[in-house]
């Protein structure tokens, strides 16, 4: 394959618009997944809602979004990334808008509406992985993953800051109706600035086609994919793990935080956004720093497999040491000050399993990160059901910290022994 160190074609790249707006889309995914952390505070005091509820309330999002993974890859893959993820905006945006009427309606309607909002923003990240893989070079992926993955940040922290204003003004269902109306003005914006494949853009230069041509491996549509090929290969499942260790963390944080800001730490709820928003800011710049470090290393001859080695053993490793200190200190800063440190470790990540799928299988990326999502899903209804559980009984925030630290190690030592920078998929 020809390698193009340099692409001439002047400053700003039409790649670089592609992957603005898959950033955008993920950002909305983001405010409309975490606003109702926030919101479900009020709610519960509306509807009377016990933690164990408001741990299946909130997990219920993820059995939608588990069901949708590898299926929503797969068409990606085939179909194109541009109309998988353009379709799934719309229809996760629909049921986001119609959350509260659900939530009035009663416990069905509202654990439906999640359900529905889960399947559509399931889809996302296997179209933004398969868009990726055709989009750019090699040695940009990372960056590429860095900027699309620091969506969930800002998001996060968006979400966090603006939901207990518009609560506080206009009530919770308006942080559900205002949300929801955002995916619908990016749809627009969406149909007009992408295309599946870079030979399809009409404002493309020749100069970055020719590098794109010469530098990303993936290439056509797929025919149906050799699952149990892929499900045999335990530099897959060294992602799998990564991946399902991984999200454990992020989401018991994306669900629990405000709760932990508000209840573990004594702070009052009109400043639970500003608080809780902390480590998802560090989060924002640490991803795309970490995914310029991964790239940089690669460039310079390192291996890719140790190169993803090495950033998701510092990523785990810094990240579940952060997250034991915690159960040492028991003041607002010093806890916020930890998770934003195991923020900055956990961001290597992003170098390590995160993009991995690019490595071991480009032509089935979306595909991959379908199989991995799904099971980077269950932490979603595991570990935010468990939590709720463990603090219903034990109410014992220390215990909660101890066991995402647990499963954090081992995901370190399984994806140090079995993962992979070679192509295994052809």
């Amino acid at each position: 394959m020809a390698e193009a160190a340099v692409d001439k074609g002047g400053f700003w790249k039409t790649r670089y618009s592609i992957i603005l707006m898959c950033f955008a889309a993920t950002f909305v995914c983001y405010i409309d997944r975490v606003n109702i952390s926030v919101a479900i505070i009020p709610m519960a005091e509306e509807f009377k809602w016990d933690l164990e509820t408001q741990g299946i309330i909130l997990s219920s999002f993820y059995v939608g979004y588990m069901i949708m993974q590898v299926l929503g890859g797969f068409l990606a893959d085939r179909f194109g990334g541009k109309i998988v993820l353009g379709l799934g905006v719309l229809f996760w945006s629909f049921f986001t808008i119609v959350t509260p009427w659900a939530a009035f309606s009663g416990m069905l309607g509202l654990l439906i509406a999640r359900i529905g909002m889960g399947l559509g923003e399931a889809v996302t990240f296997p179209s933004v992985y398969s868009l990726v893989t055709r989009w750019f070079p090699v040695h940009e992926k990372a960056k590429a993953v860095a900027l699309n993955a620091s969506g969930i940040p800002i998001g996060t922290v968006f979400a966090l800051v603006v939901t207990p204003i518009i609560v506080t003004e206009l009530g919770w269902e308006w942080a559900f109706y205002l949300f929801g109306l955002v995916g619908v003005v990016w749809y627009i914006a969406w149909h007009w600035l992408v295309t599946d494949k870079p030979q399809e853009h009409p404002r493309i230069n020749a100069t970055e086609l020719e590098y794109i041509a010469a530098n990303a491996p993936a290439a056509g549509a797929i025919a149906t994919p050799p699952m149990g090929e892929f499900l045999r290969n335990k530099a897959l499942w060294a992602i799998i793990v990564a991946h399902f260790c991984n999200n454990w963390t992020l989401y018991v944080i994306l669900s629990w935080l405000p709760k932990y800001v508000n209840d573990g730490l004594g702070v009052a709820f009109a400043s639970v956004g500003l608080i809780a928003m902390l480590p998802h800011v560090t989060s924002f710049f640490c991803l795309n720093i970490a995914g310029n470090v991964a790239d940089r290393l690669i460039a310079r001859g390192l291996s890719v497999t140790f190169v993803r080695k090495l950033m998701q053993t510092i990523g785990f490793g810094g990240l579940a040491m952060c997250l034991l200190l915690i159960t040492t200190v028991d003041d607002v800063w010093s806890a916020i000050g930890l998770l934003c440190l195991g923020k900055l470790f956990g961001a290597a990540g992003i170098g390590g399993h995160s993009v991995n799928h690019m490595d071991i299988g480009p032509k089935y990326a979306g595909t991959l990160m379908g199989i991995t999502n799904t099971f980077a899903t269950l932490p979603g209804i595991i570990a935010v059901y468990v939590t709720g559980y463990i603090l219903q009984v034990t109410e014992s925030w220390d215990l909660v910290f101890i066991t995402t630290a647990g499963v954090t190690l081992f995901g370190m030592v399984f994806y140090l022994l079995f993962a992979s920078g070679e192509e295994q998929f052809d």
